[in-house]
């Protein structure tokens, strides 16, 4: 059945068709009706497990603890409660535990612009923690796409065996469309990792082996368990290699956007070539290589100071155009105005 939904509570309603069934958060701006939404369904399915925290780093450990307990559960956050969570993320990736991290980006850093739009914590979801790690990364920009990814990054969870973060902003958790969500099909994959005290599994941030035994001085353990880690990262990610190519494919100028900036420039397609990463890690390399072929000009339009365009000309290994859209003012008048300058010539 067809119905407004809201962003938010498209993520909020993928949890739950993922089989979440343990939320707990802080409230803040732009994410909060998440953790609202999560507040009702619990009143109303005593099933469905809710905890309102002191603050984001107990609600960060609170999830891994439920999952860590057998349920599939997540967080939702923004801003500086992203980064507090951080700590939270590496312990999960050290100690394999599957949950998912919301994060419905505004302007930063600290407290910024709590209520406007941003693309600001891309790096953050790479390397907010220590350590070497590899994360699983989606963005989507639309209701829909909030919906199917949220049931993806649950997927990607257990099927990896580590957090998921999937990235939002205000612009797109805010967003109102017209949908159908029981007419989207997605697989649900079951749970991965046997609940505590059912096998040998280690629960410890300590470096481990096989067994689940503390190895902390063994570099010979840690390079095994590092590569069978970052293999099976990779495999997850091959199988989720998201992506949309359109546009005049016939232009000389490759855009490179996501989330809600894909969005705002989506009316640029009769003009340029367009290209939008939905995983945003692992980075799409093979792909990004094979659509960049033939375009004299690489141009990455985000809502941040040059955080994917950096790691775009890495992986191309050749100059990007950038095209910062900032202070949350996302537009595409701004976007034109930028292309124009960068590029020496009007953008229509």
């Amino acid at each position: 059945m067809k119905r407004l939904v809201e962003g938010n509570e498209a993520v909020f309603l993928g949890a739950l068709k993922a089989g979440a069934t343990f939320f707990a958060g802080y409230p803040i701006t732009p994410s909060s009706e998440i953790l609202a939404l999560a507040a009702e369904h619990a009143a109303r399915d005593h099933g469905f497990k809710f905890i309102q925290s002191e603050d984001e780093i107990a609600a960060a450990n609170a999830i891994i603890g439920a999952s860590l307990a057998g349920a599939k559960s997540f967080t939702a956050t923004s801003g500086p409660g992203f980064s507090l969570v951080q700590e939270a993320i590496g312990y999960a990736h050290q100690a394999e535990v599957p949950t998912v991290f919301v994060n419905v980006q505004r302007v930063g850093p600290a407290t910024g612009m709590p209520t406007m739009p941003a693309q600001q914590d891309i790096l953050q979801t790479k390397y907010g923690s220590s350590g070497d790690y590899y994360p699983l990364v989606f963005y989507p920009n639309s209701v829909e796409e909030c919906y199917r990814y949220a049931i993806t990054a649950f997927n990607a969870a257990e099927e990896s065996m580590s957090p998921v973060i999937l990235l939002s902003d205000a612009f797109i958790g805010h967003l109102n469309e017209v949908v159908d969500l029981d007419a989207i099909e997605v697989k649900v994959v079951p749970r991965s990792r046997p609940p505590l005290g059912t096998g040998k599994r280690s629960f410890s941030g300590l470096a481990h082996d096989e067994e689940g035994n503390p190895r902390t001085a063994d570099a010979e353990v840690y390079r095994k368990w590092l590569s069978k880690v970052k293999a099976r990262h990779e495999e997850v990610a091959a199988r989720y290699s998201d992506f949309k190519f359109k546009g005049n494919t016939s232009s000389d100028t490759l855009i490179i956007s996501y989330g809600i900036v894909s969005r705002v420039i989506a009316p640029l397609d009769s003009e340029f070539a367009l290209f939008r990463p939905i995983r945003i890690f692992p980075m799409l390399g093979p792909e990004l290589q094979h659509y960049a072929q033939g375009y004299k000009k690489i141009v990455v339009i985000e809502a941040n100071d040059g955080q994917y365009g950096c790691l775009v000309e890495r992986e191309l290994k050749r100059e990007v155009i950038q095209v910062p859209l900032l202070g949350g003012r996302i537009s595409l008048g701004l976007a034109k105005k930028g292309l124009s300058e960068k590029l020496g010539r009007e953008v229509h």
